[in-house]
């Protein structure tokens, strides 16, 4: 794959991602629905912390792609993968997956309709569908090294109780979930629906796996 090629995708999606990052930021503090940024501002909301986590990626790749030769084993370039295959894929796969299944199912669970009054519907697809075709872009552009998945998914583990452990703070503290999905649970069924995300966040990251090492076995 052209380097040059590689080198303004990965800065077209680092920029890309700065954009939609600084747009939602600025957000804060107007009058917006009730409880929206309420206690956390957008930092409780797992689509604006994967919005910072595929901004973080690109711009580490772009970084990386202005090193002098191919870099495959320099620090930079294993934390890179290491972001890109445990993380930026699993993760922002999920976010595109859960979210649109809620907002088919019943969009007041994950997306009010008032919010459209303040994010246009450029921004929601920005947020949640955009982040598809950007990451399958990725891989078709260049390989990634994986690690051993026992160790991917420890750090799985830690980041999605970590996540929870928050959004459960957030929502003793000032009594309004982040999602009113979660609202609809009991203290079981929280337990349920969060280890059904973390296997399917753990699956997409076996299908990144698979789909890395398909796609360029054959280079190797």
């Amino acid at each position: 794959m052209s380097v040059t090629l590689r080198r303004v995708y990965h800065i077209s999606a680092f920029s890309w991602y700065a954009f939609i990052v600084n747009s939602l930021a600025s957000k804060d503090g107007e009058d917006l629905p009730a409880g929206i940024f309420v206690y956390g501002g957008p930092w409780k909301y797992l689509t604006f912390l994967n919005l910072l986590l595929q901004m973080t990626f690109f711009g580490l790749a772009a970084v990386n792609d202005l090193q002098p030769g191919k870099n495959t084993d320099s620090a930079l370039s294993r934390s890179k993968d290491l972001l890109f295959s445990v993380f930026a894929f699993p993760v922002g796969m999920f976010v595109v997956i859960l979210f649109w299944t809620i907002f088919a199912y019943n969009r007041e669970l994950v997306y009010p309709a008032t919010i459209d009054e303040f994010f246009p519907p450029w921004i929601n697809h920005a947020m949640h569908t955009c982040v598809c075709p950007v990451l399958l872009g990725e891989l078709l552009l260049q390989p990634h090294t994986y690690p051993r998945t026992k160790h991917a998914l420890a750090a799985l583990g830690l980041v999605g109780a970590s996540y929870l452990s928050w959004i459960i703070w957030v929502y003793l503290s000032v009594g309004i979930w982040v999602y009113p999905l979660l609202g609809l649970f009991s203290t079981g069924g929280l337990v349920g629906f969060f280890f059904f995300n973390m296997s399917v966040v753990i699956l997409l990251f076996l299908l990144g796996n698979e789909l890395n090492r398909q796609i360029w076995q054959r280079t190797r």
